[in-house]
């Protein structure tokens, strides 16, 4: 189950097709049954989580909170339907907008890009290497291409 929480009331958002972005990339990635919570809001709120986990006092586009410590291409094993999540994802929805107006892209395109960006750290990927960081833009390339042909 996606759930989506929009705390923030300064871009008009559609809620539905973020739900329905969120639910595509976790059937691509083969975690479809699994919940992920995915906070909109400010940048004042992502800087204080940002500063908490990350000791970086500054916002940030997005943070991700993995409930399980996976590798790429792992699997959680899960007794019961209730141990199911992957996590949470928060996103400054003024970032995504001004970032999106910097990279000349829609505000939809980029909230994509962020939606598959969240998920992959969610299921074991990140970027601390160089190799890491190869392999994870690999696959949101792949991800973003099999979600805009959806």
């Amino acid at each position: 189950m996606i759930t989506l929480r929009n705390t923030q009331r300064t871009v008009p958002i559609k809620q539905r097709q973020i739900k329905e972005w969120a639910k595509s990339i976790l059937k691509l990635v083969a975690f479809e049954g699994f919940d992920v919570t995915i906070w909109l809001t400010t940048n004042a709120t992502i800087r204080r989580y940002n500063a908490a986990y990350r000791n970086k006092d500054k916002a940030t586009d997005i943070l991700s909170f993995p409930f399980f410590e996976l590798k790429p291409g792992e699997h959680p094993q899960t007794a019961v339907d209730e141990e199911r999540i992957l996590g949470d994802i928060i996103i400054s929805v003024p970032r995504v907008l001004k970032d999106a107006q910097e990279l000349e892209v829609s505000f939809e395109e980029r909230m994509k890009v962020l939606l598959i960006h969240g998920i992959c750290h969610l299921i074991g990927y990140d970027h601390e290497t160089d190799e890491d960081h190869a392999l994870m833009h690999k696959k949101e390339d792949a991800l973003l291409k099999q979600l805009n042909l959806d």
